[in-house]
Order: structure tokens, then C-alpha cells, then sequence
């Protein structure tokens, strides 16, 4: 089973370097916003990122992928986007009881 899993991991991440290519993924990128902490970034300090990662079951496809900057995508990891959610979250409390 694993080397079923790694093998369908190894050809989702091939489709995602071939999408790097395309015109659909420079255009996503000239947008220059990050999808997680919506920050602007030049389109060559975004990265490519699985909203489900392909550990997780996800796919490279264009409703699976998102350009994210270098930071959000390497915190996120393996993170599903409801738990990405859960972690900005509660980073933003931390940040708001630092102040009062």
C-alpha cells in the first residue's frame, strides 16, 4: 500500500511541475497575492501550494492549488485548510492579548 501511495504522490507532483509551466499558473502568480495571509509578493517569491496536500489525498489540480508566499506555504506543511485556519486563528489571539 505504501509504495502505491508514494508512487500516486510522486505522479501528482510531476502534474504540479507541469502546471508550473502554463500560462494559467504565471497568470495566477502576476496576481501577487499570497492565498493564505492575502500579503503582496513578487509573482517569483510565490510558491506553488496543495490546498490538501497530496499526503493528505489531494490532487494537482487548478481547484487544488494556490500560490502562497514562502512563508505561509512552509508553516502550512501538511496542514488541511480548516487546521491552517485554526493556527492563523489562534495566532491573531496571541497577537491581540500581547496588547492589552
Amino acid at each position: 500500500m505504501a509504495d502505491s501511495s508514494s508512487g500516486l504522490i510522486r505522479k501528482e507532483r510531476e502534474k504540479a511541475r507541469q502546471l508550473r509551466k502554463t500560462g494559467w499558473w504565471k497568470r495566477r502568480c502576476s496576481i501577487g497575492v499570497c492565498y493564505y495571509c492575502k500579503g503582496r509578493f513578487p509573482p517569483n517569491e510565490l510558491t506553488m501550494d496543495h490546498i490538501i496536500p497530496l499526503c493528505r489525498g489531494g490532487s494537482s489540480m487548478k481547484n487544488n492549488i494556490v500560490a502562497a508566499c514562502k512563508t505561509c506555504n512552509n508553516k502550512k506543511k501538511h496542514l488541511m485548510s480548516f487546521e491552517w485556519d485554526d493556527y492563523m486563528s489562534a495566532l491573531k489571539q496571541s497577537d491581540d492579548s500581547m496588547w492589552l
